[in-house]
């Protein structure tokens, strides 16, 4: 389309929890844009532009579109309702200018006063009927700016005016935000600025992850997740820690495209197009949770054994064995006594005693996964629901780089997160 892609931070809201700006997020919102490959051409950050809203509010003022109410809002809540305009919306212009150096100056303190777009009393909307543009915060402590400021714009002013300012022609937006699109629209006559088209699309819920930043940031706070990156939540940094490829996450959005209702997309969905990308790179390896050790009394093959790393690949990855193996008590459980093969070694008959039956790969036979008794490792892997499963992994995974895929046979595909000590994160099956 030609188009550029800003990319702004509305960080204006320094008091609000769950809404207040966080040094770190900054950082960590272009690094999840850039993991998905949205490299913006423009930067902007609300914060600093707090001068340029002020000179558009003192225009509205002079003007008479715009008025500092120092009405209680139980009060000025209870007219608006009656579709009646309150006391401070008749002031003269220079009254207006005078009280809104009085809130920079701090002579009306925190709550006492707010600066109103003069929009339709009457509207069908109570929302739209003279919104709040500006309050005072006396002690913002924000994160970039600190305490300079002490009158701040919300969010309905700022992003309205940096839409124009900014040359932005087409408003995607949720359909949360459409009673703020008639809120705008008061804002843009009063400038005589051309409204710019507005769509306004559904939500994606992903099932079975929270993808509420205010539930997420509450239950970080609680102790509930152990972070922004808990597999518990639907961000990116948690997609990517359990090895999601960002391929998968934009062919997602692509297929399900624009709408204007909320789509419920199930994690299947996702694994399914994540699957088909990493299947092709994770090297293969065994993981054995719960393990029960069994002895083959005649074992067809001792010392270094090479396994193929990948089905469809050369490499080979070799592993040092003798006639002792860790396997999982579900696998001991339902084929003890029964003939079994080894992944990549040879058949047994099993029992706490094995028997070695041949070489021959035979097609029906069940196929279990192993570790060898003493060259192994103890990892743990996280799951989705944030519990760990410990268990035993083949040493050869310390070849891997942190922060690759790999997949744990008969288990599933998992992330290398940490090598000391050494964690995985479960990505799917």
């Amino acid at each position: 389309y030609g188009g550029r892609f800003i990319l702004r931070f509305d960080d204006t809201d320094p008091q609000t929890p769950g809404k207040r700006p966080e040094k770190i997020f900054y950082k960590w919102i272009e690094e999840d844009l850039k993991w998905v490959g949205a490299k913006p051409d423009l930067v902007v950050y609300a914060s600093d532009r707090l001068e340029t809203y002020y000179e558009l509010c003192f225009e509205l003022l002079q003007k008479g579109f715009a008025y500092v109410c120092t009405c209680k809002s139980e009060e000025w809540r209870k007219l608006r309702d009656r579709k009646e305009p309150c006391p401070c919306r008749d002031l003269d212009p220079e009254e207006n200018m005078k009280r809104w150096k009085k809130m920079h100056d701090l002579e009306y303190r925190e709550g006492e006063a707010v600066v109103r777009i003069k929009t339709d009393i009457k509207h069908k909307n109570p929302a739209v009927r003279d919104w709040p543009a500006f309050r005072i915060i006396e002690n913002p402590q924000h994160p970039r700016i600190g305490n300079d400021y002490k009158v701040w714009p919300l969010y309905n002013f700022a992003s309205a005016v940096d839409d124009h300012l900014l040359g932005v022609t087409l408003v995607i937006r949720g359909q949360e935000h459409s009673t703020n699109t008639e809120k705008h629209k008061f804002l843009y006559q009063h400038f005589g600025w051309e409204f710019p088209k507005v769509i306004h699309i559904g939500r994606i819920l992903l099932e079975g992850v929270v993808l509420s930043t205010s539930k997420a940031r509450k239950g970080i706070e609680e102790g509930l997740y152990s972070g922004w990156a808990d597999p518990r939540l639907g961000t990116l940094r948690a997609l990517r820690r359990r090895g999601f490829k960002p391929e998968a996450i934009v062919k997602l959005m692509e297929h399900l495209g624009v709408k204007s209702s909320d789509s419920m997309i199930s994690m299947k969905n996702l694994e399914a197009i994540n699957r088909q990308i990493v299947d092709k790179e994770a090297n293969r390896y065994y993981f054995v949770d719960e393990p029960v050790e069994i002895r083959v009394k005649n074992p067809i093959k001792v010392g270094k054994v090479l396994i193929p790393l990948h089905p469809e690949r050369d490499e080979k990855r070799s592993i040092t064995v003798s006639n002792r193996f860790l396997i999982t008590s579900r696998d001991f459980k339902r084929f003890r006594g029964k003939e079994v093969r080894l992944k990549g070694l040879y058949n047994i008959k099993l029992s706490e005693v094995s028997e070695a039956t041949g070489e021959e790969i035979v097609q029906e036979m069940p196929k279990i996964h192993w570790v060898p008794v003493g060259e192994n490792l103890e990892c743990e892997v996280v799951m989705p629901d944030n519990t760990l499963k410990k268990g035993l992994v083949e040493k050869g995974v310390l070849k891997e780089r942190v922060g690759s895929v790999m997949q744990f046979e008969r288990f599933g595909f998992v992330r290398l997160d940490s090598k000391k000590p050494l964690r995985f994160y479960f990505t799917h099956p």
